[in-house]
């Protein structure tokens, strides 16, 4: 589901790229929402920090 939200809001991650972490809540909404919620937020986080290095 990461990648899938990553290449949806490639202007947003341009954005967080350039230091506006505000966005990676969004990610990670989105992220949650296609799981359905059956993801644990937390490592969700970790792992788009990790993809978007």
């Amino acid at each position: 589901y990461i990648d899938e939200v990553l290449s949806k809001y490639d202007t947003q991650v341009q954005a967080y790229k350039t230091g506006k972490k505000g966005v990676l809540g969004l990610f990670v909404g989105e992220v949650m929402k296609l799981a359905k919620g059956k993801a644990d937020a937390k490592k969700v986080n970790e792992l788009i920090i990790e993809r978007l290095k």
